[in-house]
């Protein structure tokens, strides 16, 4: 269910701060018309982190809306992840009762468990939530905690942890995950510009943040690195490097979110201690959104 390419989906915000729910269903019905191969709300890039339960809720309620309402559905992994893993378990039992297809679940981050924690916590999210799917988030950058692919290895016993998003950065790691896991279980990448050499290691697919600004050509790269192409998959890649990489200029999702706005599909909000982009950088993104030719056209009447 969760392999291709699948969209870190921003939280788009009103004026005002509140949640811009008209703004997240064109988002939603973007992805899906470009063909984009599942949604992942309420991740890191979606701000999870400043978003209240009952908004955490309402985005995963909407995007599910969206994506099981045209003639094409795509599955919805949402994000339930966190450092207290009763409350991590009481918010996945919430998001498979409005209908999502799995949940992304962080590490816990700040309290930094061993190994043999990092295995029970995921082990009683895995008995707590029946046959729901599980994706595990490793991604010691942001955490401080690295699920080891020998702990990734004894959490395949568990049949309803399906994958793992793997973004320590480490090629050496992934290799390691690959080689040690199950035919059934898939390792998605994390990283946008490591999406390469990992389906080139047998890797499955992509948890993408450029997807939000170019679904089409993110998907279609998956597709044909998974296909075997990897000469039409470095052509979009090498075009679409830069954008992966300014992506990261500032700490996520502050350049996605403002190349969306530049690109008219949001307002540039961002909620505490998101901050918008320094003028330097803003005018970075500017320049390369107008090199890639991802600019709305302005009319020649225009002011």
């Amino acid at each position: 269910m969760f392999t291709g390419c699948g969209t870190a989906l921003i939280t788009p915000f009103q004026r005002d701060q509140s949640l811009d729910e008209a703004a997240l269903r064109r988002l939603v019905r973007r992805q899906i018309d470009a063909g984009i191969d599942f949604l992942v709300p309420c991740g890191t890039t979606g701000e999870s982190p400043t978003l209240t339960h009952a908004e955490h809720l309402r985005v995963v309620e909407i995007t599910v809306e969206e994506a099981k309402a045209g003639p094409r559905t795509v599955p919805v992994l949402a994000g339930a992840g966190g450092y207290n893993t009763a409350e991590v378990i009481a918010l996945a039992t919430e998001v498979k009762q409005l209908g999502a297809d799995g949940i992304l679940s962080v590490t816990p981050y700040y309290n930094k468990p061993t190994q043999e924690g990092l295995f029970q916590h995921y082990a009683a999210i895995s008995k707590a939530v029946g046959s729901l799917p599980i994706v595990i988030y490793s991604v010691q950058g942001r955490t401080g905690v690295n699920v080891e692919p020998s702990t990734l290895k004894r959490l395949t016993a568990f049949d309803n942890i399906v994958a793992v998003k793997e973004a320590s950065g480490s090629i050496t790691q992934i290799g390691a995950v690959l080689q040690q896991m199950p035919e059934r279980f898939n390792v998605l990448s994390g990283d946008d510009a490591l999406t390469l050499p990992l389906i080139s290691l047998g890797g499955h697919g992509l948890i993408s943040v450029a997807s939000n600004e170019i679904p089409a050509e993110m998907t279609r790269l998956v597709a044909l690195a998974r296909q075997g192409d990897f000469a039409g998959a470095r052509a979009i890649h090498r075009k679409y490097l830069p954008l992966m990489d300014i992506n990261f200029i500032e700490a996520n999702p502050i350049p996605v979110k403002t190349a969306m706005a530049l690109m008219g599909l949001c307002e540039p909000v961002w909620r505490l201690p998101m901050v918008p982009p320094s003028a330097e950088n803003q005018s970075k993104i500017a320049h390369l959104l107008g090199e890639l030719s991802m600019l709305p056209v302005r009319s020649a009447h225009a002011d």
